[in-house]
C-alpha cells in the first residue's frame, strides 16, 4: 500500500530565521523545514569588534541551508548575510523573502550575543552596553518593523523572539545581557498588543541552559562559562547543578517550542513568555 503523505504544520508557509548559522537558530530552521516551511535563513557571516568569540560564519549558514533542504520535502531555502544592527540590511533580507516567496508567515528573531559580559555593572563600558542592546533588542525590533507591513496586510503571522531565562530573572555579572533580554520580553508584550487586531501574534521563547550540541555547532553556553571564569571542561556539570531536572536543555527542545509557536496549534497564544528551562525559573 502506498503511504498517505500528510502535509506538515507549516506547509505552504514561509519562515524567516535570524541567527540561523548554528545553535538554536539551526535547530529551529531544521524543525521548520521538516514541518514543510520555505525558508529564508540569515546570519551576520562575520565577527564583530567587541564580541570576544566567533559569530556565525557564511559557511555555517550555508551548511544550515543544506541541512534544511535535506530535511524538507520539496521546500525552497535561500540565505542572506545581514547584520541586524543595520536597518537597510534588515529591509533587504525581508524584501528578498517577499520577492522570492510573496509572503512571510513566521519571523524567528534568534540573532543575539551573550558577550561582552562577565563584569560588574559599573565596570561595563558604554560601547559594551550599546552593543549588547543594539543586537539583542534593537535588532529584533528592526526585524519586526521590517515584516510588520507584510504581516498586517495579510492579517496573519507569528513573530517569535528568542529571549532567555535572563529575560525573567537576574544573573550576576551579566547586567547588559539581562537588561537586553528583559527588554526583549517587554517588546514582545507591547508588540503583541499592537499587532493583535491584525491577526499577528508575538511571543517570547525563554530557553534555559542549552547544551552546545556538536551537530548544531552551538557555543553560547561555553562562552557564558568563559565569562564567568568557569573551566570549559567543567561547565556542563556546573550548569546542570542548577537545573531542577538535572539535565541541560537540548537545541531540539527549544526548536519544538518554536515550531509550536509558529503553527496554528498556538493560534490563540500571543504576548506570552514560553520557558524551556527544565523548571529553572520555577524556583
Amino acid at each position: 500500500m502506498t503511504p498517505v503523505l500528510t502535509a506538515g504544520p507549516l506547509t505552504g508557509r514561509t519562515a524567516l530565521v535570524t541567527g540561523a548559522a548554528r545553535g538554536i537558530g539551526r535547530a529551529c530552521a531544521v524543525a521548520y523545514a521538516r514541518a514543510g516551511a520555505d525558508l529564508l535563513l540569515t546570519d551576520i557571516g562575520h565577527d564583530l569588534d567587541g564580541v570576544p568569540y566567533p559569530l556565525g560564519s557564511a559557511s555555517q549558514l550555508a551548511y544550515t541551508a543544506r541541512l534544511c533542504r535535506e530535511a524538507g520535502d520539496g521546500i525552497t531555502v535561500i540565505t542572506a548575510e545581514a547584520d541586524v544592527r543595520d536597518l537597510d540590511a534588515v529591509r533587504g533580507v525581508v524584501d528578498s523573502a517577499l520577492d522570492r516567496f510573496g509572503r512571510i508567515d513566521v519571523l524567528l528573531n534568534n540573532a543575539g550575543i551573550a558577550a561582552p559580559s562577565g563584569k560588574t555593572v559599573h565596570d561595563i563600558t558604554p560601547d559594551e552596553w550599546d552593543l549588547m542592546l543594539d543586537v539583542d533588542v534593537s535588532g529584533a525590533w528592526r526585524m519586526i518593523r521590517a515584516v510588520g507591513a507584510a504581516m498586517t496586510s495579510r492579517r496573519a503571522g507569528s513573530v517569535i523572539n528568542v529571549a532567555s531565562t535572563a529575560g525573567l530573572v537576574g544573573y550576576r555579572h551579566f547586567a547588559g545581557y539581562v537588561t537586553a533580554k528583559h527588554a526583549l520580553v517587554g517588546l514582545t508584550k507591547a508588540a503583541a498588543l499592537d499587532l493583535a487586531p491584525f491577526g499577528v501574534r508575538v511571543n517570547a521563547l525563554c530557553p534555559g541552559s542549552v547544551r552546545d550540541d556538536e551537530a548544531a555547532e552551538g557555543r553560547m553556553l561555553t562562552e557564558i562559562a568563559r565569562s564567568l571564569d568557569v573551566p570549559v571542561e567543567e561547565h556542563e556539570e556546573t550548569f546542570v547543578a542548577a537545573q531542577p531536572m538535572n539535565r541541560l536543555i537540548e537545541p531540539e527542545d527549544v526548536a519544538g517550542a518554536a515550531l509550536w509557536l509558529a503553527s496554528d496549534a498556538s493560534r490563540q497564544v500571543t504576548g506570552s513568555t514560553v520557558t524551556v528551562d527544565g523548571g529553572f525559573t520555577s524556583r
